[in-house]
């Protein structure tokens, strides 16, 4: 299982197909990865787990999200400030 996500992660171009989010504005689908990745790392860090399944996320979201939200949402996260539950 472990090979089959490291060639995923390894042979990843851009975002695939979300059913989730069917529309042709992905801000969502933006939004949801973000929250999914620094929900994961803080599940498996919790457990002392490697956190490289996590990279999936990272991936799609910094493909799909403009950096300027990413920077802005990081900085709020540094500053207890962010809107999402983490």
């Amino acid at each position: 299982m472990a090979d089959t996500v490291e060639t995923k992660i390894q042979n990843y171009r851009t975002a695939p197909f979300d059913a989730r989010f069917p529309n042709t504005n992905q801000t969502r689908n933006c939004y949801q990865n973000y929250l999914d990745f620094h929900r994961c790392t803080k599940a498996l860090s919790a457990k002392d787990q490697d956190v490289a399944p996590c990279d999936w996320y990272q991936r799609v979201y910094k493909s799909l999200c403009p950096a300027s939200w990413v920077g802005r949402w990081d900085d709020q996260i540094e500053g207890g400030s962010f809107a999402g539950k983490i």
